[in-house]
C-alpha cells in the first residue's frame, strides 16, 4: 500500500509526536525520521517510542542514515568504518520501530583531491555500501540508495543514472534488500528527469522523495504537482522533503488557517 507523508528535520523545533499529529492532520500517512534529527532533538524517543506513536496515528515509518557528518565513502579507512557502523546502527533502530526502509547516500570526495584519492573513496563506497546491504539482509529492513545532487564542490556517487546502477550493482545484493530512493528535486538539479530513474530502476524504486528546485540549486522548495509523480513511481513511501514544517502544508495546498494545530506552533 503506498504512503505519502514527510521528513523530520534537524532544523524543525518539533517533537515526533507532534509532528506526527501535524502530518495525519493534514491526510498524510507516513513520517521519515532522519538521523540527525534523532541526535539533535532532546525528546527524540527510542525506536520502540516510535513504533508506539506510529501505531497509535497509523503511519508507516522509515529512516534515513546519517550523512552530515559521516561519509560510506571516505578515504579515511577509520571514517569510513565509522559511518557503516551509523548506517548499520540506524537499520537495528528502523528493525526495532518496525519501519519500511532506510534510506542512505553513498558517498563524496572534494573534485580538487588527486585522482588516487578520488578512486580510493569510490573503492570505499562501494565496499561500504555492500556492507550496509549485507547488514540489511540480515536485518529484513530494505537499505535504499538515493540518487545525489550535483556538487561543484564533491564528486558524488549516485548523481546520474549511470553511477547509481554501477553503486547497485557493485553491491552484489538481492534487490529487495537494497532498492532506491528516487529524489525527485535532486535529478532535477542534476540535469536529468525523474522518469529517467524510473525507466532505469522501475520496481527497484521503493522511497521517493518529493521537493523543487529551478534547476540551479538544491533548495528544497515545496513541490506542490507532485500528484503525477505518486501516480507514475511505483514507490512504497513518497515523502515530502522541506526546509519547513509550514512548507510541508504548502506542498498540499493547504491553507495554515485550516489547520488545528498550525506550523507556527512549532516555530
Amino acid at each position: 500500500m503506498t504512503s505519502v507523508g514527510a521528513a523530520m528535520d534537524v532544523r524543525f523545533g518539533v517533537s515526533v509526536e507532534q509532528f506526527v499529529e501535524y502530518v495525519t492532520e493534514l491526510g498524510l500517512s507516513h513520517v521519515e525520521l532522519k538521523r540527525e534529527y534523532l541526535h539533535g532533538h532532546p525528546d527524540a524517543p527510542s525506536p520502540a517510542e516510535l513504533g508506539t506513536i506510529a501505531d497509535r496515528y497509523g503511519v508507516s515509518v522509515t529512516y534515513h542514515a546519517p550523512f552530515r557528518d559521516w561519509n560510506m565513502g571516505s578515504f579515511n579507512d577509520a571514517v569510513r568504518e565509522a559511518s557503516v557502523d551509523q548506517v548499520k546502527q540506524t537499520l537495528d533502530d528502523a528493525a526495532a520501530a518496525g519501519a519500511g526502509a532506510v534510506v542512505v547516500h553513498g558517498g563524496a570526495v572534494p573534485h580538487r583531491y588527486p585522482s588516487w584519492v578520488r578512486e580510493k573513496a569510490a573503492e570505499n563506497a562501494r565496499r561500504s555500501l555492500r556492507e550496509c546491504a549485507e547488514y540489511a539482509q540480515f536485518v529484513g529492513v530494505p537499505l535504499c540508495l538515493e540518487n545525489q545532487p550535483v556538487s561543484d564542490e564533491k564528486q558524488r556517487c549516485t548523481t546520474t543514472p549511470d553511477d547509481l546502477e554501477s553503486s547497485l550493482r557493485a553491491a552484489n545484493v538481492l534487490p529487495e534488500y537494497l532498492g532506491v530512493t528516487l529524489d525527485v528535486g535532486h535529478a532535477k538539479v542534476s540535469g536529468y528527469h525523474w522518469r529517467d530513474f524510473v525507466d532505469r530502476f522501475g520496481d527497484r524504486i521503493q522511497v521517493c522523495h518529493l521537493h523543487d528546485n529551478d534547476g540551479t540549486a538544491d533548495d528544497h522548495e515545496p513541490l506542490t504537482d507532485y500528484g503525477q509523480i505518486v501516480d507514475a513511481v511505483p514507490a512504497d513511501y513518497f515523502v515530502f522533503e522541506t526546509k519547513s514544517v509550514a512548507d510541508v502544508a504548502r506542498c498540499l495546498g493547504v491553507d495554515e488557517d485550516d489547520i488545528e494545530t498550525p506550523p507556527t506552533r512549532f516555530g
